[in-house]
């Protein structure tokens, strides 16, 4: 574990080569966790990585010039949902963890949203006990499942869906 603060970054594309490995770094560690795989993803150029973080705005948590974290956001693009932005592949590498990287991560994304969007989603798979702490101490709540979301190696993964609304309400269903 670092002793030093990280610092985040907004990427840009000529980040892709540094972005790449950690991405294929969060997919073969925890298949579970995202809807790619390491498989679809290892093929991909830099160039395909490039055109990911020039579509996306992906954040970067780096510790001494090393990038040990990433998390994206991404507006939804219709014209009813504009106003939704996502979270999305959240990692945070073992040696970063248990020291505030990825609530760095997810405030900035979060600080980031509240600018474009009115509420930021984000599915975390159900079995992901410490990333649920970690959303709902950012001030997400839940406000679904999605049972049987995802396959990997024959087993089945339940997902939270979770919502942090920037108007101030909370995603309790009304009665």
């Amino acid at each position: 574990m670092h002793t030093t603060a990280p610092t985040i970054k907004l990427l840009t594309p000529a980040d892709a080569a540094l972005y790449r490995p950690v991405r294929l770094e969060a997919l073969a560690a925890h298949p579970e966790a995202f809807t790619s795989t390491f498989e679809r993803e290892q093929e991909k150029p830099v160039a395909w990585f490039e055109e990911r973080l020039a579509a996306s705005d992906v954040f970067g948590a780096f510790i001494a010039g090393e990038i040990v974290g990433t998390a994206g956001f991404r507006r939804e693009d219709g014209a009813k949902t504009a106003h939704k932005g996502v979270l999305w592949g959240m990692y945070v590498r073992p040696q970063a963890r248990k020291c505030g990287t990825g609530r760095l991560l997810v405030d900035a994304v979060v600080a980031h949203a509240a600018k474009r969007v009115e509420q930021l989603h984000l599915v975390v798979v159900r079995d992901n006990l410490a990333a649920l702490r970690l959303y709902t101490a950012a001030g997400f709540v839940e406000y679904g499942r999605g049972v049987k979301a995802l396959k990997h190696g024959g087993r089945y993964h339940d997902e939270t869906l979770m919502v942090l609304f920037f108007d101030g309400r909370d995603a309790t269903p009304p009665r």
